[in-house]
C-alpha cells in the first residue's frame, strides 16, 4: 500500500510526492528556501496521509504473478512499448489502495505490467489507459506511479513495510526486517521520451533523488517513516545513490520523440489514449545500508504497483491511489534455459530445420554428381592380353 510522504504509489504501497528536501545538502539561500517550502509540503502530506477508514480488508487475487523472462536486446528505454510485443503481462484491475472495493474501480481500464530481464538488468513497463492529463510543475495534476518491493522478510505490502514504531521513532535498528523498496515517477516536469532517475548530481550527494524529473529511490519501514535512499532518522550515507531509470508516453503524442521543455504540454488535455511508463534497474545493486531489493535470476521477488490518476481533473491526493492488489504480487525473474518466448523456440526450430535441409541438399547434390559420373563418364576397356606367335 503506497501512502503520502513522498510519491504515492497504488498498491498499500505509500510514498512522499516530493523527495524531502531536508535530506539534501544545501549549497546557496536561494535553495535552502526552496527546500524548507517543499518540505513544509511534504511534513502536511504526511500528517494527513494514510488515515484508514475502518479496519483493514483485503481479498486479495489469488494465482497473479508477474514473470520476467531473460530476453537480452530487446528493449530501448524510450517509453514505447512496441519492443515489448513479443513479452507477455499481465492484466490487473485497479481499484483504491486503502478500500479495494471493486465499485471503486479506475474507470479507464486494466493495467497491463510486463517485465523482463537481460542477466544484468531488469525492465518494466506499465500501460494503462487514460485521457491526457499534464500540468508542467503540478504532479498531483498528472498521472503517477510507483513500484514496492520487499526487502525485509517481515515487511508487509499494508503499511509499506508494517512497523509498528512511529514517526519519531522508527529507526534501522526498531523496524529491522520491515524494510521495503520503492520507485516513484512523478511526472510533473518530466518530458516525455526523456530518461530520469538516476543523475551524477543526486547521486554525487549519496541519496536516492532526482531533482530533474522526480523519479526517486526510496525505502520504507511504515507510511510515516519514508525517506530518499541515502537518508533517515540515522543519519546519511553518502554511499547512497538512485540505480533507477525511466521515461514515460502517451499514445496521443504525434511527436516519436524529441520533445523539449518548451513544449509543454506536449498534447491538449482530455485526449483519449494510453499511458505507458518504462523503468530498468541494475539486478544488483552496491546497496549496504538495507534500502535497495535485490533481485537474484531463477527467485522470486514480492511487488506492488501504484497508479495516481486526476479523475475528472481533480487533483489527486497522496493516499488517492490506485493498485493492482491489496496484497504482494509475485515477481519470477526466470534464468534463460526457461524463458524462450515462442517467437525465439520458433526460431530456433527453424535454424536447426534449416541446417538440416542444408547438409542434406549437400549430401543429394554429392550422389548425384557421383550417379551422374558413372553413368555419363568414359567406360574403361577390360586389358586382354595379347598373345604373339613368334616364328
Amino acid at each position: 500500500m503506497f501512502i503520502d510522504p513522498i510519491p504515492q504509489p497504488p498498491l498499500h504501497l505509500t510514498i512522499p510526492l516530493e523527495s524531502p528536501p531536508a535530506m539534501r545538502r544545501i549549497m546557496n539561500p536561494v535553495s535552502l528556501c526552496s527546500h524548507l517550502c517543499v518540505f513544509l509540503v511534504v511534513l502536511i502530506h504526511r500528517a494527513r496521509s494514510h488515515h484508514e477508514s475502518g479496519p483493514w480488508v483485503c481479498e486479495p487475487v489469488s494465482q497473479v504473478r508477474v514473470d520476467a523472462p531473460f530476453r537480452p536486446g530487446i528493449v530501448t528505454l524510450d517509453g514505447h512499448a512496441d519492443d515489448w510485443k513479443d513479452v507477455d503481462g499481465s492484466e490487473f484491475s485497479l481499484l483504491p489502495a486503502l478500500d479495494p472495493d471493486e465499485d471503486k474501480e479506475y474507470k479507464g481500464g486494466k493495467m497491463i505490467v510486463k517485465a523482463l530481464h537481460d542477466g544484468r538488468s531488469v525492465y518494466f513497463l506499465l500501460q494503462v489507459d487514460g485521457d491526457y492529463a499534464y500540468t508542467k510543475g503540478d504532479s498531483n495534476k498528472c498521472p503517477s506511479v510507483a513500484l514496492m518491493f520487499q526487502i525485509g522478510e517481515s515487511a508487509t505490502y499494508h503499511n509499506m513495510g508494517g512497523c509498528s514504531e512511529g514517526t519519531n521513532t522508527c529507526t534501522s535498528k526498531a523496524c529491522k526486517g520491515h524494510e521495503v523498496d520503492i520507485m516513484h515517477f512523478s511526472i510533473g516536469n518530466a518530458i516525455p521520451g526523456r530518461i530520469y532517475g538516476g543523475n551524477p548530481v543526486d547521486n554525487g550527494e549519496g541519496n536516492g533523488g532526482d531533482r530533474f524529473g522526480h523519479l526517486v529511490d526510496l525505502f520504507s519501514w511504515t507510511p510515516h517513516c519514508i525517506f530518499l535512499d541515502g537518508t533517515g532518522p540515522s543519519g546519511n550515507d553518502s554511499s547512497a545513490q538512485n540505480d533507477w531509470s525511466g521515461v514515460w508516453w502517451h499514445s496521443s503524442l504525434t511527436v516519436h520523440s524529441g520533445f523539449v521543455e518548451e513544449e509543454s504540454p506536449y498534447a491538449s488535455n482530455g485526449q483519449k489514449g494510453t499511458y505507458f511508463f518504462e523503468f530498468s534497474r541494475p539486478l544488483r545493486t552496491t546497496d549496504r545500508i538495507q534500502q535497495d531489493v535485490q533481485f537474484t535470476i531463477g527467485e522470486t521477488t514480492k511487488m506492488a504497483v501504484a497508479f495516481w490518476y486526476p479523475v475528472d481533473g481533480t487533483p489527486w491526493h497522496g493516499s488517492s491511489h490506485y493498485s493492482i492488489n491489496c496484497d504482494w504480487v509475485p515477481l519470477d525473474t526466470s534464468s534463460g534455459s526457461a524463458s524462450l518466448t515462442k517467437a525465439e523456440s520458433t526460431k530456433r526450430a527453424w535454424d536447426t530445420a534449416s541446417a538440416f535441409s542444408l547438409l542434406f541438399a549437400v549430401i543429394s547434390l554429392c550422389l548425384s554428381v557421383f550417379v551422374v559420373y558413372r553413368v555419363m563418364g568414359p567406360r574403361m576397356v577390360a586389358y586382354k592380353p595379347m598373345e604373339v606367335a613368334m616364328g
